[in-house]
C-alpha cells in the first residue's frame, strides 16, 4: 500500500525562506539599481553550475509534475538527461585532477567557470519554472559570500574591492540544510543524512522521489 508523504510543513518553511531571501535581492537592487544588470532576456545565471539541497530538489520536483506532461515534459527530461550526463563526466574528470595532485582550489575555480545551459532554460531565453527557481538564480545578480569568499555576476556593475551590502550564502544553506535535515526525520527515512546531500537540477528533474528512494517503510 502506497504511503502519502506530506512535505508541506518543509516546503512552508523552504517559502518563506525564498521570500526573505527574495527581499534582500530587491532591497539590494533597488539601491544599487546601475550595479545590478538583470533584466528581461539576460540568461547568464541559467548557465552557472550550482547544486540543489534535498527540499529544493523535493520542490521543485514536484512543481515540475504539476507543470509538465506530454512532448513539453519529455523535451524538457531530454535536456536534463543531457546535461546530468555532462556533469557526470565533468565531476570524473575532477575527481582525476584531484587524485593526480591538482589543489582542490584550483579545480573548483576551474569548474566555476565552467558554462552549462539550464535544462529550464527555453527556447526564448526564459525560465520554465521562473515562479519556482531555485534560491541560487534568486541572487545571481547581488554580491553574496561562501566560505568567506565574495561572488557576484560577472556582468553587474559592481567594483571588485569596494565594499557593497552582502548576502551570506553559508546562513542561507545552513537554514536549507536545518529544512531539509528535519524533513528526513519527519519523514522517518533510513537514510539519515539525506538531508546534506546536494544534487544538481538535472538529477532533481529526472528522480522518482518514491517511497523507495526516499528510504521510506511503506506499511500493508
Amino acid at each position: 500500500m502506497e504511503r502519502v508523504m506530506d512535505f508541506s510543513n518543509a516546503f512552508s518553511r523552504y517559502e518563506a525562506l525564498v521570500d526573505q531571501v527574495g527581499q534582500v535581492f530587491t532591497k539590494v537592487s533597488s539601491e544599487f539599481s546601475e550595479e545590478v544588470k538583470c533584466k528581461a532576456g539576460c540568461d547568464d545565471c541559467c548557465h552557472a553550475l550550482f547544486d540543489l539541497t534535498f527540499v529544493e530538489a523535493l520542490y521543485i520536483k514536484e512543481k515540475f509534475d504539476e507543470l509538465y506532461n506530454g512532448k513539453a515534459r519529455y523535451e524538457i527530461t531530454e535536456r536534463a538527461s543531457t546535461v546530468d550526463r555532462g556533469l557526470a563526466k565533468m565531476k570524473k574528470e575532477a575527481y582525476k585532477r584531484h587524485e593526480a595532485g591538482t589543489p582542490d582550489d584550483a579545480i573548483i575555480e576551474a569548474i566555476s567557470k565552467m558554462r552549462v545551459r539550464c535544462p529550464l532554460l527555453g527556447e526564448e531565453g526564459k525560465c520554465l519554472m521562473y515562479e519556482y527557481r531555485p534560491i541560487a538564480c534568486r541572487v545571481y545578480g547581488i554580491p553574496t559570500s561562501a566560505a568567506g569568499k565574495g561572488h557576484t555576476c560577472g556582468l553587474s556593475g559592481f567594483n571588485e574591492g569596494k565594499a557593497y551590502p552582502t548576502l551570506n550564502m553559508d546562513l542561507v544553506y545552513n537554514r536549507l540544510y536545518k529544512i531539509s535535515g528535519d524533513l528526513v526525520r519527519e519523514i522517518d527515512s533510513r537514510f539519515t543524512q539525506m538531508g546534506s546531500v546536494l544534487v544538481p537540477l538535472s538529477m532533481a528533474l529526472l528522480t522518482d522521489y518514491n517511497e523507495e528512494y526516499l528510504g521510506v517503510e511503506v506499511k500493508a
